[in-house]
């Protein structure tokens, strides 16, 4: 049975300054460093054989895989980086400070555009220094102006579906370095679990979530690595 291993990048610089991230791309602290290298270490210890490993196209979820792998001695195995992993977008909300934001907007509204399932931020202007529709990195992509959840998991379940799934019905051991809304999104998909729920299940940076599938890619198992860190884990579908 194959072996899925969940981790949200360690600590990034955003984080830590407490603003909306998004698609924005912040690069990791030292103890987010320190936390993806702990990640690796426990995934090391863990009884399982990773051979393929997904992430997104954002420096803090990638930095947080090769650090981990290092640690694992696994830096060899295929990587594939993927948009579609990206953390959810803030919109016009990207670089704000949550304090701040809820102090000008009110903590009922802010709440409303972290914590519910389908109602997105305001849009972020084509304008604004935070617009990533010029990268690179993102050429023929249509760069969202914002997303709710429900919407990220529009675009990370196709890409599950095409890229991820085939891998572990294969009988291969999987690692994904995401981020909070992008994992969250496949928790959802993987636990079943309901819409008004879905934004309670917190995932704690750089801690692994390993979950043991059937063959029909349903959960049976699953923990986090560092009990000590550990949060509320979505119940068994």
């Amino acid at each position: 049975m194959p072996k899925l291993a969940l981790v949200r990048h360690g600590q990034s610089a955003w984080n830590l300054e407490n603003r909306f991230t998004g698609w924005w791309d912040a690069d990791l602290t030292e103890k987010g460093e320190a936390e993806a290298r702990k990640a690796g270490q426990l995934l090391k210890g863990v009884d399982a054989d990773f051979r393929a490993a997904f992430t997104s196209v954002q420096t803090r979820a990638i930095r947080t895989l090769w650090l981990a792998l290092t640690e694992m001695g696994r830096a060899w195995i295929p990587v594939e980086k993927a948009w579609q992993l990206n953390e959810r977008h803030y919109g016009g909300l990207t670089g704000l400070n949550k304090a701040e934001t809820a102090e000008r907007h009110g903590e009922e509204q802010v709440h409303v555009w972290r914590r519910s399932y389908d109602v997105p931020p305001p849009p972020l202007d084509r304008s604004s220094d935070y617009d990533l529709s010029s990268d690179p990195r993102y050429a023929g992509v249509d760069v969202p102006a914002t997303e709710s959840l429900k919407l990220t998991l529009e675009r990370v379940l196709p890409y599950w579906d095409a890229k991820i799934a085939p891998v572990l019905r294969s009988g291969t051991d999987v690692m994904i370095a995401a981020h909070g809304n992008s994992l969250r999104a496949l928790v959802k998909h993987l636990f079943d679990v309901p819409d008004e729920s879905i934004t309670g299940i917190e995932i704690p940076t750089g801690n692994p979530l390993l979950i043991d599938l059937d063959e029909n890619l349903k959960p049976i198992a699953v923990h986090y690595l560092d009990s000590d860190r550990a949060q509320t884990l979505p119940a068994l579908p």
